[in-house]
């Protein structure tokens, strides 16, 4: 069973037990309002038994009341030879009236009928009368309402009263034309009742609609991510109603649904890419170490060969062998420093003072290639938070990669700034410079800008690769520009920490100095 049906009955159900209960209490208060008006007649009612001459008692009639001739009383009594059926009202106000003893017979004929029109009738009286209560003038009395004794007759409404010898006097009203207001009023409320349900079920049909039309856009919009539209939101958020707050909720979901379902999707990417570049690490590394492996093999074959017994060759075997082992070395201690990077291996950070760290880097440079002039220049203090010793690495990596990859005799200078919120070191040599296209690959690992080239000289291809790992463990960044024959700038920009510096100390440290 749908929502929809379910709160249509409900509201159905409530009108139904709403109307129900207003008939009935308006059934009885006017029932009882009723009753009470011919009760109090009742109460007010004087005895019409009449005493001719001759000591017979008489019952008024329609024709006594008004002219005619008295009948007599008795439980005989009829309607006079001229009576008919003049309609279906007491018209007259004649009402039963009676003395009755305990057991509920009549007392020495003393019992008068009540004309319906021109028809007597008498109340079906129980043979003992109970129930009865202390009125307010002190008599005890009952009243209820009962039938007629014969078929088809009225309903009377009766009043019991005791008398002293324990005899009861008994008055009824025939109570027709009330019983013909209240099955009027029945009728009236059996009409308003079956179209006031008619009218709010209607009424509640089409407020459900209303009501659930939120819930519809939410339906179709599940429907539209379930075939794949995570964009789709529920509109409606915005009001401050019981279906907004659950768009609101929904839509707080969907996000954090599509963050995650974004995440996971980058997170794939990531894999593959990781998956992809490791096999290609392992390749490149492979192929790198199998040079110097190779060389060793063959300076170890020449050794059997005769190496041995001939001292002229046994210098250059051992050299070689040497120079083939550091080489394996550098690669092996390059390739541990790139995973611990990559595994994430946490850094000693501590303040470090970039100036002060990139002059001992250029005088180290200097002494270990004199051929390639390095100069120096500083415009003031700049600090950071950072791991020296892999900051050193980082310059001296760069100074490395000018020796090797450009002729003797070409300079480089290694600026040391701030720019902004940021430490910039800059290192730019005036070599050969290479094609833009390039110098954007040059951070990768075991990138070579000519394939061509001999794995025994411009190095593994993995000391930017370093370079770059060491300056994203520190949040900073990295670039490369170049243009054939114009050289290559390299610059990496670190954020700083605090700076503290003054005019004096701008100016003192302001002058280039060199290095050379």
């Amino acid at each position: 069973m749908s929502l929809r049906l379910r709160l249509l009955l409900a509201v159905g159900a409530i009108a139904i037990v709403a109307l129900v209960v207003a008939d009935v209490a308006t059934y009885s208060a006017l029932r009882s309002s009723l009753y009470s008006q011919i009760d109090q007649e009742l109460s007010q009612h004087e005895s019409r038994f009449f005493v001719d001459s001759t000591g017979a008692v008489r019952c008024p009639s329609p024709r006594s009341e008004f002219g005619g001739t008295p009948t007599a009383a008795g439980p005989g009594a009829g309607p006079g030879p001229n009576d008919g059926d003049g309609g279906s009202a007491n018209i007259f106000g004649i009402s039963y009236i009676s003395v009755v003893n305990q057991h509920g017979d009549v007392v020495q004929g003393l019992e008068c009928p009540a004309y319906v029109g021109d028809h007597p009738y008498r109340p079906s009286l129980p043979s003992t009368i109970t129930g009865f209560t202390t009125q307010s003038d002190g008599t005890q009395a009952v009243y209820f309402t009962t039938g007629s004794i014969a078929q088809g007759g009225p309903s009377f409404r009766v009043r019991a009263q005791k008398l002293s010898g324990g005899d009861v006097f008994v008055q009824a009203q025939t109570i027709g034309d009330q019983t013909s207001t209240l099955h009027t009023l029945f009728l009236i409320e059996l009409a308003v009742t079956a179209g006031a349900l008619v009218f709010a079920l209607a009424a509640g049909w089409w407020l459900v609609r209303l009501g659930l039309r939120p819930l519809e856009d939410v339906e179709r919009t599940a429907d539209s991510i379930a075939a794949g539209n995570l964009d789709q939101r529920v509109p409606g958020a915005e009001k401050p109603t019981e279906v907004g707050r659950l768009a609101k909720a929904l839509n707080v979901m969907l996000e954090r649904i599509q963050t995650a379902f974004a995440a996971r999707l980058a997170s794939e990417a990531r894999l593959k890419e990781s998956e992809h570049h490791l096999r290609q690490f392992v390749a490149d590394a492979s192929h790198e170490l199998r040079t110097p492996i190779a060389a060793v093999s063959a300076y170890a074959e020449l050794f059997e060969r005769g190496a041995a017994q001939h001292s002229d060759d046994l210098p250059r075997v051992v050299s070689g062998i040497r120079t083939e082992t550091a080489r394996m070395d550098r690669l092996v201690t390059d390739l541990l420093t790139l995973a611990r990077l990559d595994e994430g291996v946490p850094m000693q950070k501590a303040p470090v003072e970039l100036v002060s760290l990139a002059s001992e880097a250029v005088r180290t440079a200097t002494a270990v290639g004199p051929e390639w002039p390095v100069r120096f220049w500083a415009a003031r203090p700049v600090e950071v938070i950072g791991d020296q010793d892999r900051l050193r690495q980082v310059i001296d990596n760069l100074l490395a990669n000018v020796r090797a990859h450009t002729p003797p005799g070409t300079a480089a200078t290694v600026r040391v700034d701030q720019v902004g919120e940021e430490a910039e070191v800059e290192v730019r040599d005036t070599g050969p410079g290479m094609p833009a296209e390039e110098a954007r690959h040059v951070f990768e690992r075991f990138y070579r800008a000519d394939p061509a080239r001999a794995r025994t000289s411009g190095g593994s291809g993995l000391g930017l690769s370093i370079v770059a790992a060491i300056v994203a463990a520190h949040s900073g960044t990295v670039s490369a520009t170049s243009a054939p024959g114009l050289g290559m700038t390299v610059t990496v920009r670190i954020p700083m920490s605090t700076v503290e510096l003054d005019e004096e100390q701008a100016e003192a440290g302001g002058t280039p100095e060199s290095a050379a």
